[in-house]
């Protein structure tokens, strides 16, 4: 008997990884290796350089509270050995001027830690898009922001609420808003101790401390508001949520 003669099975088609280019060639395409391994570096960038700036924020509000919470009781202690008179009050006013200085630059510096890190999530939502360039299929899986406009990147700190007053609600919430807020009634005490220097009765010292916190807050959100979206005109968007999607 003769065997019959084993036929070849067919192999499945494997599909070709992408290969990288030669050194010295220049990356053309988001294909190639080397361009995922810079974007994942960036993307590593940007992470470590939004933990700074988080860092940041929360040690110089802690050091703000932190040297008010010394002067008011340095305070306390030298009202036990002076009197309510001419020289507590210009010690007050000494301490509370330094307090508010230090406020100013602490609430500066957070809404400069703010920007730079709208800046990094801007970025990683740059990339983000690049990732899904080269596997579409991982979009979905995505809950952080895939596109650069400013609609897009607000979904990284929430949604807050619409409208001009409960925007500024909202960010009173915030540790820059809770920085700024205590610096602006650091602001209206020493507009209140300063009347008292100048001879003024204690109920409307009162009025003036409570209008001077209100001026100090007033400006600082005068100063700060729109700060978010004049950065992010700098930046650009690149990659909008209303455009077409990819193939």
């Amino acid at each position: 008997m003769s065997s019959a003669t084993p036929q070849p099975q067919p192999q499945p088609e494997t599909q070709a990884e992408p290969q990288p280019a030669p050194p010295g060639v220049p990356v053309t395409s988001l294909s190639d290796p080397r361009a995922i391994t810079i974007l994942s570096t960036e993307h590593w960038s940007l992470l470590s350089a939004r933990s700074l700036a988080y860092n940041e924020a929360f040690a110089r509000g802690g050091m703000f509270l932190s040297f008010l919470s010394m002067s008011f009781v340095a305070l306390a202690l030298l009202s036990q050995a002076m009197s309510f008179g001419d020289q507590f009050l210009t010690v007050a006013a000494i301490v509370l001027t330094f307090d508010l200085v230090i406020g100013l630059t602490t609430y500066g510096r957070i809404m400069g830690a703010n920007v730079d890190d709208l800046r990094a999530v801007h970025g990683m939502a740059r990339i983000r898009h690049g990732y899904t360039e080269v596997a579409p299929i991982v979009t979905k899986y995505f809950t952080s922001a895939t596109h650069d406009d400013i609609n897009s990147l607000m979904g990284a700190y929430g949604d807050p609420p619409a409208g001009y007053i409960s925007s500024v609600l909202y960010g009173l919430t915030t540790s820059g808003g809770m920085v700024g807020l205590i610096t602006s009634m650091v602001g209206g005490v020493l507009a209140g101790v300063v009347a008292l220097m100048l001879g003024v009765s204690g109920g409307l010292a009162v009025w003036i401390g409570v209008a001077g916190a209100m001026l100090v807050l007033l400006a600082l959100v005068l100063l700060t508001t729109g700060s978010i979206a004049k950065e992010q005109e700098k930046l650009g968007a690149i990659f909008p949520a209303t455009q077409d999607p990819i193939d």
